[in-house]
């Protein structure tokens, strides 16, 4: 049976425990299997671009030493995404880039939920680098750190936020920006009546795709 490895490329065993339990409508309905880790050595968030350049050794290293047969890195800057396909011939895909090709299916614009102020940057140039840029609607935060993901407050500032995207920017889809938003996604989506994308499904339904996809090819 095909092992797709979804790895939290930080040390947050609960930010690890919500991804792994928003794959559970994806392992229903597929033979793969789904396996989820943290990198212990990484910091308990990514929200530093220091972060990043550590996490994303880390990650590829990981993946190098890894005989899962597909990879995903599960931070919404997709740490370590390209080293890693220089270290092996097997998929790799990052759940930013996943979760913006996903949103060109469901409107033209698309809004982005970020934890913090100073990821907005590094999620435009993310847009940018992969040709969406028009089609953005903008990228907000709700400004929580990753520690404090777990606050009760925090579903009530993700609707805020995407209220916002909706009502003012012109969203038509809204991606969570961060992999440990996961567990908020079906509330927001139905208190905001429009598509939320959880970035680490959307990655893993692109991978389950291209490995059918593969299959069929060589049969």
């Amino acid at each position: 049976m095909p092992r797709i490895l979804v790895v939290n490329p930080n040390s947050s065993a609960g930010v690890t425990r919500a991804l792994d339990q928003s794959l559970n409508a994806i392992r229903r309905l597929s033979t793969v299997t789904l396996d989820c880790v943290s990198i212990e050595a990484c910091p308990p968030g990514i929200e530093t671009q220091a972060d990043i350049e550590f996490a994303s050794a880390r990650f590829a290293e990981l993946v190098r030493d890894s005989d899962a047969d597909a990879f995903v890195t599960a931070c919404f800057s997709d740490p370590g995404l390209y080293l890693a396909r220089e270290l092996t011939a097997r998929p790799v895909v990052g759940i930013a880039e996943s979760a913006f090709r996903y949103a060109l299916n469901l409107g033209y614009s698309f809004g982005i939920i970020s934890i913090l102020d100073q990821s907005v940057p590094r999620h435009l140039r993310a847009v940018r680098q992969h040709g969406f840029g028009d089609r953005l609607a903008n990228d907000r935060a709700i400004n929580v750190h990753m520690a404090d993901l777990d606050g009760d407050e925090v579903i009530e500032r993700i609707v805020a936020v995407g209220e916002t995207l909706r009502d003012t920017d012109g969203a038509q889809s809204i991606i969570l920006g961060c992999a440990g938003m996961a567990k908020y996604r079906a509330g927001a989506e139905e208190r905001l009546g429009i598509p939320v994308i959880d970035p680490t499904q959307a990655a893993v339904t692109r991978l389950i795709s291209m490995m059918m996809l593969s299959h069929t090819q060589t049969a």
